[in-house]
């Protein structure tokens, strides 16, 4: 427990926890969010680290000025990529949003080899093959600095960055770590071994995640029963159709979960050419996820409650689009989350799988918050994605995502061919070494989180106005749990040993009081979640700042705070609890 309180006393800015590849930065109190939002310089010059798609870790910024001050011209800044296609990317991107915004820029990609002791003797045009820990190669996208705000979103809504261990590594063989002067052949000892240790973690990965998805409930759960027997052998017969299993070669490995949802949606954009249809957003998601399929395809259809009267609409969307356009499917795909972040709304999925069937579009499923852990969403996707550097890390010092394709999905063959074909391993292999040893105990680690966060909140809901509480004394207004938001969804998708999962969100009656609720909080605070340590997040003025109100209109409340249980003992998060919980109710009354 003291490794817990003490990550509570983290200063506004520092890493959360301290680890040179921490994903989080302490945000203590309410005014330190805002003073950072609003970008005062005090607030600014105290950060250290920040999550990665959202700030830039130093040594991956010592080696753009290195980057810059090698292949950049006067005016010219750059971003780091680990492959050509995604730098490539990156530069349509600035490329299509300045012509947007009436802005002149010109984007060009580097190639920078670059090898243990003497990177200087290579050129940009020097390729580097096979894996090896003496070389590396970056992909650098250079561009003006007027366009530099809309590069640095691409940074943030696609995740396809390098990583600070990356980066780490490139400075370590640029500074000549090494002193070797020749490329190295691949043949020395400590190289081979740091690779297959590389490719073992990854292997290993990907065999887990496909465990995930044998469960005793598989046969009733696709056809959402929710009820439980023994799963089909693999070549056995379900309603006439032979049963396939996921293996690890249906399971794909990305730098972050963001990564692996923009490259679901090249994938789809790829495999179903000539359709210009938007997809569809169900449910209101995590934010980036919303810009990035804004963004980078036709466009989008956003049903922002996600609640059954939504898919009613959806339905007659689809069939109108059924009657005026004879040459395709009426949308390219639908997003989903399961459960939704930071709502935690589980969507009915058999109704949106009948529909995907009717109208042959795939259904694309987030199941970071529920988790392999907790929920099997498979056979009511075509594509399920996570975020490994939630849960599944557990430990905030690593990003990771997978994709997984549903191997007896109607559109499986059209993915598995396309997604082989444009598949690029870029998950780099100390990250991979790192979430494989976090990973091995998940599901353990899982078990304990799922109590804690049920404890905590069958504490709070008979205290909230939702939940029966007295409306003169009661400061909290909902807890947004899958317990209570919609319990009947997730028992379709609830594994039999699964719980509700380790994150939830209050709203309260007054801003004031959601201040004070997380300003007394003893827990850590700061962006992200899913780690073995509680950890608190004022969402919604972060992640919708600028757009508050838009936010609100899908009851995402300005003073919503989002909690992430840990694995700390019952007894002393309830204690935590009730601090913010009495420091709240003193704010009865209490104007913003």
């Amino acid at each position: 427990m003291t490794t817990a309180i003490a990550l509570g006393d983290i200063p506004f800015g520092q890493p959360l926890p301290p680890n040179p590849h921490t994903l989080c930065m302490s945000l203590p109190s309410w005014k330190d969010v805002v003073g950072y939002l609003e970008k005062e310089k005090t607030f600014l010059d105290a950060v250290v680290t920040g999550y990665p798609r959202f700030f830039i870790h130093r040594s991956v910024q010592k080696l753009i000025d290195i980057s810059e001050k090698k292949f950049g011209h006067e005016g010219e800044t750059c971003l780091i990529f680990p492959s050509r296609r995604d730098a490539e990317h990156c530069k349509d991107f600035i490329l299509r949003q300045a012509a947007l915004a009436n802005i002149s820029a010109k984007v060009r990609t580097v190639q920078y080899p670059i090898h243990a002791g003497d990177s200087s003797s290579l050129g940009p045009d020097v390729p580097v093959s096979g894996p090896c820990a003496c070389r590396a190669e970056l992909h650098l996208a250079f561009f003006p600095n007027e366009v530099y705000a809309i590069a640095r979103k691409f940074w943030q809504h696609c995740g396809l960055g390098i990583s600070s261990r990356r980066a780490d590594h490139c400075l370590s063989l640029i500074e000549g770590a090494e002193q070797r002067t020749l490329p190295c052949p691949g043949e020395h000892d400590s190289c081979s071994v740091a690779a297959r240790e590389g490719a073992q973690a990854k292997l290993e990965l990907c065999q887990r995640i496909a465990s995930y998805f044998v469960h005793p409930d598989a046969d009733n759960c696709q056809q959402g029963r929710g009820t439980h027997s023994s799963v089909p052998e693999p070549g056995s017969s379900l309603n006439g159709e032979i049963v396939h299993r996921v293996t690890e070669e249906g399971v794909f490995l990305f730098s972050c979960g963001v990564s692996a949802i923009f490259n679901a949606h090249q994938l789809l954009l790829e495999a179903r050419p000539g359709q210009p249809s938007k997809s569809v957003v169900f449910g209101f998601p995590y934010t980036c996820t919303l810009k990035l399929i804004e963004k980078f395809g036709p466009g989008v259809y956003f049903f922002g409650h996600g609640l059954d009267s939504d898919i009613d609409d959806l339905e007659a969307m689809l069939a109108q689009g059924s009657t005026t356009d004879q040459s395709g499917p009426p949308i390219l795909a639908l997003f989903t989350e399961f459960p939704s972040n930071p709502l935690l709304r589980a969507v009915n999925l058999p109704r949106l799988r009948a529909l995907a069937d009717k109208y042959d579009f795939p259904i694309v499923i987030d199941e970071t918050i529920g988790s392999f852990a907790n929920v099997n969403v498979l056979p009511f996707a075509d594509i399920v994605i996570t975020s490994l550097s939630k849960f599944v890390c557990g430990r905030a010092n690593v990003l990771g995502g997978s994709l997984v394709l549903n191997p007896n999905g109607r559109h499986y063959a059209t993915l598995k061919d396309r997604l082989t074909y444009m598949y690029e391993d870029t998950y780099f292999d100390e990250d991979a070494i790192v979430m494989e040893g976090n990973s091995r105990d998940f599901l353990g680690r899982m078990h304990i989180i799922n109590d804690n966060a049920e404890t905590v909140c069958d504490f709070l809901h008979p205290r909230s106005i939702a939940g029966g509480g007295p409306s003169e004394s009661t400061v909290i207004k909902q807890v947004l749990y899958p317990k209570y938001t919609s319990p009947t969804n997730y028992s379709r998708c609830r594994l039999p040993n699964g719980g509700y999962g380790g994150l939830f969100s209050l709203t309260f009656v007054s801003l004031a009081a959601s201040k004070a609720f997380y300003g007394a909080l003893p827990c850590a605070k700061g962006p992200s979640f899913g780690y073995e340590f509680t950890m608190a997040f004022p969402y919604t003025i972060v992640g919708h700042y600028d757009e508050l109100g838009w936010a609100a209109e899908y009851g995402v409340d300005e003073g919503l705070v989002r909690i992430s249980a840990g694995v700390e003992e019952k007894g002393v998060l309830l204690g935590w609890i009730e601090i913010a919980l009495k420091a709240a109710e003193a704010c009865v009354g209490v104007s913003s």
